[in-house]
């Protein structure tokens, strides 16, 4: 099961050197994954700055450390701009990427971008399909409901594949379950483990009827590491390592650390040195 962790953007806010000593400490610490969550214009969530730039200036300062935006509300984006920003990412980060994406909630923000809010689901599983087209082929020719890309692409192409979960509050539609089995990657996992199993085997199911094998699409969820459950955090590591989880998220936000850089960064590490002695 490989281990990442958030970054802490909303309590860190605006102070870069925390932003960068936190990214720094989860890369040499030896967390897998860093993810870092999507807000354009979705009103009343607090400060938090566009993950994909976010995630340029962290490129900078770290190693090995896969970075992962998650989720972006792709139906609110441009297709062919978003598959430039994550080819260049990828080019920049030694780590690598993975794209988490998903459909949101809020019309509000649909509206602010000038996208359609009824038609968010069946655009994202275009936008999934066009994408793996941009970042493989040179000159695309795509011709789509809501994307048509034709005798061009983008430059550079990704270095290799960029990954593609598909994240879901709770207990997604059946459209949803239907969408992770037939095109992605993985998928993040915001339910409870009682409700994982019958939503995997959906999944499983779907992932069968198109052709692909279930056991190739990857699981991740996240555990807290402070706040009111932050004593059962290693019981809840290893209930979901149960599962057979391949992926696991920590998280220091949220818990009450605030901006204190050195406090986010003396849990996670901690947290990593018990994982040792747990896993």
């Amino acid at each position: 099961m490989r281990v990442g962790i958030s970054l802490p953007v909303r309590e860190l806010r605006d102070d870069l050197g925390a932003v960068k000593a936190f990214a720094q400490a989860a890369d040499e610490l030896g967390y897998t994954h860093l993810r870092v969550p999507d807000l354009v214009a979705r009103p009343k969530s607090g400060h938090l700055h566009e993950p994909l730039v976010m995630l340029a200036h962290v490129a900078a300062v770290v190693v090995e450390i896969e970075l992962v935006p998650s989720v972006i509300v792709t139906p609110s984006r441009q297709t062919v701009l978003l598959a430039k920003q994550m080819a260049s990412l990828e080019r920049l980060s030694g780590g690598g990427v993975r794209l988490g994406v998903g459909v949101g909630g809020s019309e509000a923000e649909y509206r602010a971008q000038g996208q359609e809010f009824g038609t968010r689901g069946a655009r994202c599983e275009e936008q999934i399909e066009l994408l793996r087209v941009l970042w493989t082929e040179s000159d695309v020719n795509f011709e789509g409901r809501w994307d048509t890309v034709q005798g061009t692409g983008i430059d550079p192409l990704p270095s290799g594949p960029i990954p593609i979960w598909i994240g879901a509050r709770g207990l997604p539609a059946p459209r949803i379950r239907s969408r992770i089995g037939r095109q992605a990657d993985g998928w993040f996992v915001l339910c409870s483990p009682e409700d994982f199993d019958g939503l995997k085997a959906d999944i499983d199911a779907a992932a069968v009827d198109a052709g692909r094998d279930p056991a190739a699409i990857g699981t991740e969820a996240g555990v807290a590491l402070v706040g009111p459950r932050e004593h059962e955090w290693q019981d809840r590591v290893l209930g979901w390592r149960e599962k057979g989880l391949t992926h696991l998220c920590l998280r220091t936000l949220g818990g009450g650390l605030g901006g204190d850089a050195d406090a986010h960064i003396t849990t996670a590490r901690k947290a990593f040195e018990e994982l040792q002695e747990l896993l």
